[in-house]
């Protein structure tokens, strides 16, 4: 990348956590940076107390300096090594709070949905929050039933055997699309771990498959205990 690409993605970056600050208060933004950088949010607020009376302070992996200070305001400089995680103004008054205030932010909308995106794709989600299209699906759930495979012929022109699983957790049922050996490889009654899989319609039902890249296998022995579920047909 040249010097001036370089200096218009660091001027991008600056211009987006400015905007960022902008919309959200500074005990949001606190939380959140807490929350992103895996600090406990008590070290964090004595830290920036600290830095506002030595001019620095340490907090675990980041670095607090002060910048300087107004009337009613203080402004810090937070890196991360050597890179800048944030600059931004505090109020003297939040830094006079008795107890910390930045516990209170934790789970405002900023942090939280910074957890989201964080945790999607890397933990399990739940069969009632699977939407048509949706990728890189994890699940962990129960099968109830295995249909007798049939034979069909795929568009490559080659024979298979093909079966559509029913399968549950505590929130709902959902098909689950089994080719060949993947049909053996569980049976009535396991608990399984689908990781990559994705979701479609399928004569107007939602159903999973793992294509190319997904992943089946037995957990039964892993000491994972998933909620009682029933199968329809028991309820």
């Amino acid at each position: 990348m040249s010097k001036d690409g370089f200096r218009i993605k660091i001027t991008h970056e600056k211009k987006g956590r400015k905007a960022l600050r902008n919309r959200v208060s500074s005990g949001e933004y606190l939380a959140f940076l807490s929350v992103k950088y895996e600090v406990n949010p008590d070290e964090f607020f004595y830290a920036l107390i600290s830095a506002e009376e030595n001019q620095k302070s340490k907090c675990e992996n980041l670095s607090i300096e002060c910048r300087g200070k107004t009337r009613d305001k203080v402004i810090f400089l937070i890196l991360k090594g050597s890179k800048v995680v944030a600059q931004f103004p505090v109020l003297r008054g939040f830094l006079l709070e008795q107890s910390n205030p930045i516990k209170n932010f934790m789970e405002t909308d900023l942090p939280r949905r910074y957890l989201i995106k964080k945790n999607r794709g890397s933990h399990s989600l739940l069969i009632r929050d699977l939407r048509t299209g949706m990728s890189h699906v994890n699940l962990r759930a129960k099968v109830l039933e295995i249909p007798r495979p049939r034979l069909v012929v795929t568009r490559f022109g080659n024979c298979a055997s093909v079966a559509h699983a029913l399968i549950a957790d505590e929130t709902g049922t959902i098909k689950l699309c089994l080719w060949n050996e993947q049909i053996n490889s569980v049976s009535h009654g396991d608990t399984i771990q689908i990781e990559d899989a994705r979701t479609s319609t399928f004569r107007g039902e939602r159903q999973l498959s793992l294509g190319k890249t997904g992943t089946l296998s037995n957990i039964e022995d892993s000491g994972y205990q998933l909620k009682e579920v029933h199968s329809p047909r028991e309820e």
